[in-house]
């Protein structure tokens, strides 16, 4: 999930919001400042409602912040890097750099987004209790009652133990310390959560037959839901038979590179035509690493425009290419591998480009695994011969 605004950062942690988030305040504004609250609490002016409207939707939001934020700085405090947090049309999301290395630190780390739903739900129960206590308009007692009431239910829905909701993450944490293997449970985790998501469609089926719209809104959850734990099942079956590869075992070591300048025709003419790689970094003299361009990014250049476009102006920069270390777990680093890099990542060593890792780089490894091939420690899988690998 790639922000489209970019908040800066908060406790070291960066901070985004995808577009759809505009949906979220939109609907809470429409649904409750014209729907429901001019029924409820009637007597306030058009403007009034719709005003209680927008303060609700944007500090649910902040709600939702606050849940995404507390996992990070937890995943931090645990001693796992955090990419950022993107809020998007169904919650947030807290992207980790690498995964808990216990437990009890992966039970910590998914525990305490609910505890904080259900801590801002007290918040506000204790808010709505001082209005009324005041004497306060009633709106705004009922403004205060709505954000605590979906502050709690936050807090009991993400405790269903089903990934990718915080409760499929507590029960991979449990299972985890009983099976003594992660990936076996995180697959468990995910097919309970395939289970929920397929039955949380079938409950929005029944509902919209029965002449209710609101099923379409759990019909959208329980797909988001099923297709989220499908992939996370297969990148947990993926992780055991990657399991004990570093970055720098599978990645193409020192990538050909393209000037940042260069305009596309001459980039086409003079590397894409003569190279056989469909994606090079963009480096300048004294400027290091710009970003990536891939030819997938050239489709979107008219031939005629070509000449006077430089390859820097519809590259993907660096801000939004996946990077990592060469002695990063590869399984760490798989859930990096998307957006504009069209699945690749770059591997830096004490700030130097070393290495890329494609697609392609991960299949092969994914093959030779299947034929029973292991890796001795610092070996380089790119090398070819030479002993890199051996009979398992």
């Amino acid at each position: 999930m790639t922000a489209t605004i970019r908040l800066g950062r908060i406790g070291g942690v960066r901070v985004g919001l995808h577009w759809s988030v505009l949906v979220i305040v939109l609907l809470l504004v429409v649904v409750l400042g014209v729907g429901q609250w001019p029924e409820i609490y009637p007597g306030y002016g058009t403007a009034v409602y719709l005003l209680a409207g927008v303060v609700a939707a944007l500090l649910f939001v902040s709600s939702l912040l606050a849940h995404e934020l507390a996992h990070a700085l937890v995943a931090t405090r645990l001693g796992v890097e955090v990419e950022g947090i993107t809020l998007w049309l169904l919650g947030g999301v807290a992207s980790l750099r690498g995964e808990a290395r216990t437990p009890r630190a992966d039970l910590w780390i998914a525990l305490v987004g609910p505890l904080t739903s259900a801590v801002a739900g007290g918040f506000f129960t204790l808010l709505a209790w001082l209005v009324a206590a005041a004497e306060a308009p009633v709106l705004v007692w009922g403004v205060c009652v709505y954000l605590a009431a979906i502050n709690f239910l936050l807090a009991v829905f993400n405790l269903i133990p089903a990934a990718p909701l915080d409760g499929g993450r507590i029960l991979r944490a449990v299972l985890w310390g009983r099976m003594k293997d992660r990936n076996r449970a995180a697959v468990w985790s995910a097919r309970a959560g395939r289970g929920f998501g397929f039955a949380l469609i079938l409950l929005g089926v029944v509902v919209v037959v029965t002449g209710t719209f609101s099923g379409l809104w759990w019909m959208l959850i329980g797909w988001f839901i099923v297709t989220v734990a499908s992939a996370e099942e297969r990148q947990a079956d993926l992780g055991s038979v990657l399991a004990g590869l570093r970055v720098r075992d599978v990645m193409t070591p020192d990538p050909d590179t393209a000037g940042a300048d260069s305009s596309v025709a001459e980039f086409i003419q003079d590397v894409a035509m003569v190279r056989r790689h469909s994606a090079f970094p963009l480096r300048e003299p004294g400027d290091g690493i710009q970003g990536m361009i891939t030819l997938d990014r050239l489709k979107a250049v008219a031939a005629q425009q070509r000449a006077g476009t430089r390859l820097h102006e519809v590259a993907c920069p660096i801000a939004e290419v996946p990077t990592a270390r060469p002695d990063e777990e590869l399984v760490a680093l798989l859930p990096r591998m998307y957006g504009c890099t069209d699945g690749r990542a770059l591997v830096f060593d004490n700030g130097d480009l070393v290495g890329i890792v494609s697609p392609t780089d991960i299949s092969r490894a994914v093959s030779l695994r299947g034929l029973g091939v292991s890796w001795r420690d610092g070996a380089d899988l790119t090398s070819g011969g030479g002993g890199g690998w051996g009979r398992g």
